[in-house]
């Protein structure tokens, strides 16, 4: 399971046995969830001085973890993602294609790589607070403490908040540090099952029309689902307690069961 951008593997878990990856485990399955680096309980924590950005998360990261998993069970893995981390496994799969072939299937919650909507929101949290505010103070302090700004659940470094920005912001699919053509290469993977899910009320961060679009730009035979009442949800959910709500464990959480057994 990987965890999106200014939090940690606990948006899957609590420490109390609530929540997806919790949820899972009690079904059988072996659970591994990853703190990216400095993030949760990964250390050492970003502090001043860290640099590393989201370029180190998709050439280094996220390969290792998986090769981990398949080596520790010696079994093809189910990849689980929320927010940003699905665009990171993404763009690893396809700077290593023979990575899928380690992969049962991928399932992504509120995944996007670019906002393209327009709002008031978007306005204050992205174009205001995530694209001027936040890397102003990163300058400052050598990181932005998102916990203690109230404004996520971890910290994140300038070099990823500025390597980030660029495809949130309409920009193309190409490395901000190598300039390497993601998009160009998105042919090359033979992508495992994938599933998309959002919210109805993931207004910006999982908008369903900017997680189409990016359905549409990498893997047009992804399984989608917009969970709401009109759809027969038990509620309408957001960017967060789609994976948190307690009513989640009675609605979807089953549905994702099936299709991890379906798929194994």
């Amino acid at each position: 399971m990987l965890h999106g951008s200014i939090e940690n593997g606990k948006i899957f878990y609590t420490e109390k046995g609530k929540g997806l990856g919790c949820y899972l485990a009690d079904q059988g399955f072996d659970v591994f969830i990853a703190d990216f680096r400095g993030k949760g309980k990964s250390l050492p924590p970003i502090h001043e001085d860290t640099n590393h950005g989201q370029f180190e998360m998709i050439t280094q990261d996220v390969p290792e973890l998986l090769q981990y998993v398949h080596d520790k069970t010696g079994k093809k893995v189910h990849l689980i993602c929320h927010s940003w981390g699905g665009v990171i496994l993404a763009s690893s799969l396809i700077r290593k294609p023979h990575l899928a072939d380690l992969i049962s299937s991928k399932l992504c919650f509120g995944t996007k790589r670019s906002i393209r909507i327009k709002s008031f929101e978007k306005f204050i949290k992205l174009d205001l607070l995530w694209n001027k505010l936040l890397p102003h103070i990163a300058r400052k302090t050598g990181y932005v403490n998102a916990e203690k700004l109230k404004f996520g659940a971890d910290s994140e470094t300038l070099s990823f908040l500025q390597q980030s920005s660029q495809w949130i912001n309409k920009g193309e699919w190409q490395d901000p540090v190598d300039k390497y053509d993601y998009i160009g290469q998105v042919s090359q993977v033979n992508w495992p099952a994938t599933w998309h899910i959002t919210g109805i009320k993931d207004s910006l961060l999982g908008n369903v029309h900017d997680v189409r679009g990016f359905i549409d730009e990498y893997n047009k035979d992804s399984k989608f689902n917009l969970l709401s009442k009109e759809n027969g949800n038990k509620l309408d959910y957001d960017h967060i307690n789609i994976l948190t709500h307690p009513e989640a464990i009675n609605d979807h959480f089953p549905d994702i069961v099936d299709w991890l057994n379906k798929h194994t």
